[in-house]
């Protein structure tokens, strides 16, 4: 196991890691396809409500989200976990996931990647946010919160105000609930 270790660690020369090697979960370095074609997430991992122990060291803290959220925690799963929450609350969409992965040297493809994003987005890791009919960018920030889409650089960003409310909403069809409300406020420069 100890060659798996340092496998995944030199991935991220140059980027904050453990400090102990011993705190680096174990992986199962003979997933081959199954990542794209597992079933993903396991209803009675996800309906026993386990919490994960954060701890502060990315490798544990990935690894506990994933188990907590009942994904097995793949080479892959691993290493695109340690690019998206890593580094905080961020907006990325499949295509810029993939190329920091690229530019990480992780071995996986843009499909692997969209599964992958997909599964962390059904498991509650992810929240999935749409721009418009062709962009989309999955949120690291599951929590309540809407917002502002910088048209002229292609960013998504958090909206500051936690209050902001909506002040009427429209009666719902029988049958159906209000699931979410995602408010995008587009902006461009001033001209």
């Amino acid at each position: 196991m100890r060659k798996t270790c340092i496998y995944l660690i030199s991935f991220y020369i140059g980027q904050e890691y453990c400090q102990s090697y011993s705190v680096v979960p174990e992986v199962d370095m003979n997933d081959q396809a199954s990542d794209v074609n597992d079933d993903g997430i396991d209803p009675a991992a996800r309906a026993a409500g386990h919490q994960p122990a954060l701890t502060g060291c990315p490798w544990h803290d990935v690894n506990e989200m994933l188990q907590a959220a009942g994904l097995r925690p793949t080479r892959q799963r691993m290493a695109l976990g340690w690019l998206l929450f890593g580094k905080g609350a961020r907006h990325l969409t499949a295509e810029m996931l993939y190329e920091e992965a690229t530019l990480a040297k992780v071995p996986v493809s843009l499909a692997t990647v969209y599964n992958t994003l997909n599964q962390l987005t059904d498991a509650g890791l992810l929240r999935q946010v749409s721009v418009d009919g062709t962009k989309t960018y999955f949120d690291t920030n599951v929590t309540a919160h809407h917002h502002f889409y910088l048209e002229n650089n292609h960013e998504l960003v958090d909206i500051p105000d936690p209050h902001l409310m909506l002040s009427k909403m429209p009666d719902v069809p029988e049958g159906y609930e209000i699931a979410r409300v995602d408010m995008v406020v587009r902006l461009r420069k001033k001209r």
